[in-house]
């Protein structure tokens, strides 16, 4: 057993040992509300898959959100009839409060859950609570956004998935690609240490667990799902998106102020170099927030300005479409070097050209408010076209800032401009190569070219007792930053003479 930790922190992962026959590895909470249809079809489903597939032992948990209906006894009669199946009663509703009742009291070492629809396929059970039971991961989730899985349902419903997540990437930078999917599993020795810091108890307990996961660096695996929608669901789209919105400011806050102990939730640095911390603020937002504002604000008085002066050649339609798309050109170009510290100009114009299309939603918000105002009044005053204006650009400011985050400048390190790849040396390869990256320069249509070779280790040092500085660049996904660590060099072949095997 690891003892690697500090106080505060958890354990370093490992391998959950083949306990007792008796002892549950796998805990599958099913959160219900006046499901008496379905439940019993989702249950018995459930475990005729997991006794045909899943080699450990396992539990099915019912977490019946105080049901109003017969759900309660179709429960207890699963209970009585099925050894693996559990029943548990809440007197008050909310599937985050179900969750965390059910988890905090489990003695499973694998704690799961997924909706009573069944809208994921099952076949991604096994897939999903693998990489925690071999210790590579600390959470997982399904993802129906994944470019591999598969899913049937509505446009209406692919939208708001989508814009969710896109608003989860600009104001939390998080990096998971699907939050609500009903899919997920955790450890329980990071459940422990996680739930107490997750205030939620509704439908965006999900997203919280995952932001504050992530944050305090652990490893969150994604399964790519089959998933098909149940047209009979009973969310109420419009207050559960509302309530995510106040769940998504009121995270942001807590991690822009600091407020949340998440050293708590830490692993020790292990073997695999990409376990690193995650700071609890995103990196350069409160910088950037504040260069957005000063930018956004004098970008708002020039597009007054341009507005003023094009009303008095032309229609309004007209004067704002001109003067909204001279100051988004000007817009974009200071907040790609003063907001998000981009230099050069490799680039420009794809930012130019994404800035367009962020321009053209501001467009559409601006002109469908003077359309609505003339609509409403046939000669409107100019001092209340310009109210009007203003509030439409407070609106398109805000999703502009998201856009501009995730989409047109990406987090991203200024110091990566030319990133360099150094290959140690060794006794058989008594010259390195290296490669560097010049983005900007012509002269290398390849991107690479030759650096000056390395010097031979000193005399009086060992082959391997040298340390290699490694400088990677940003990964292809754009998840990991610049960083620059000491790697400790490995054997270069088995016939080693000092090699003790």
């Amino acid at each position: 057993m690891r003892t690697d930790t500090s106080p505060g922190t958890l354990p370093a992962r490992e391998h959950l040992p083949a306990g007792d026959a008796g002892t549950p590895v796998l805990d599958v909470v099913i959160p219900v509300y006046n499901e008496e249809k379905d439940l019993q079809p989702c249950v018995l489903r459930l475990h005729e898959h997991l006794k045909r597939t899943f080699p450990y032992a396992f539990r099915i948990t019912i977490a019946d959100n105080a049901s109003i209906d017969t759900t309660p006894q179709v429960a207890a009669r699963l209970e009585s009839d099925i050894p693996e199946v559990k029943s548990f009663r809440l007197e008050q509703k909310g599937r985050g409060r179900a969750l965390r009742t059910v988890w905090s009291a489990s003695d499973a070492p694998i704690l799961a859950y997924m909706d009573v629809d069944l809208s994921t396929d099952l076949n991604a059970l096994l897939p999903l609570v693998a990489p925690l039971i071999s210790g590579h991961s600390d959470l997982a989730i399904g993802s129906r956004l994944a470019r591999s899985s598969r899913v049937v349902r509505g446009a209406k419903r692919e939208f708001i998935s989508r814009t969710y997540n896109l608003i989860l990437r600009g104001s939390l930078q998080a990096r998971f690609s699907d939050a609500q999917c009903g899919f997920k599993a955790i450890r329980r020795d990071v459940a422990q240490a996680l739930l107490p810091l997750v205030e939620d108890t509704g439908w965006f307990f999900d997203t919280e667990m995952l932001v504050l996961a992530e944050r305090a660096g652990l490893r969150i695996h994604e399964v790519p799902v089959d998933w098909v929608d149940d047209p009979n669901s009973t969310v109420h789209i419009v207050k559960t998106a509302t309530e995510d919105l106040k769940g998504v400011w009121r995270v942001g806050k807590a991690l822009a102020s600091g407020s949340l102990p998440l050293d708590r939730v830490t692993r020790p640095f292990g073997d695999d170099p990409r376990d690193r911390d995650i700071q609890d603020v995103p990196k350069g937002l409160a910088r950037q927030l504040v260069g957005f504002c000063v930018v956004g604000g004098l970008s708002t008085l020039f597009y007054l300005v341009l507005y003023s002066l094009f009303r008095q050649f032309g229609g309004s339609q007209v004067a704002n479409a001109l003067a909204l798309l001279v100051s988004a050109v000007a817009n974009t170009a200071a907040n790609r070097r003063l907001t998000f510290g981009v230099r050069g100009r490799g680039g420009a114009v794809r930012h130019q050209a994404q800035g367009l299309v962020v321009f053209a939603i501001g467009l559409a918000l601006t002109s469908g408010s003077l359309a609505a105002l003339n609509a409403a009044s046939s000669n409107p005053a100019h001092s209340t076209e310009l109210a009007v204006l203003v509030a439409a650009n407070l609106a398109a400011t805000v999703l502009r800032f998201l856009l501009f985050r995730a989409w047109v400048f990406p987090d991203r390190d200024d110091s990566t401009e030319d990133s360099t790849v150094v290959a140690l040396n060794s006794p058989s390869s008594p010259t390195c190569s290296t490669v560097t990256q010049h983005p900007q320069n012509p002269q290398y249509p390849g991107a690479y070219a030759p650096l000056p070779q390395l010097q031979q280790p000193q005399a009086h040092q060992g082959a391997y007792d040298t340390t290699t500085q490694f400088r990677a660049g940003e990964a292809a996904d754009g998840t990991w930053r610049d960083a620059t660590m000491q790697l400790q060099p490995v054997r270069p072949h088995d016939t080693d003479p000092r090699d003790p095997r």
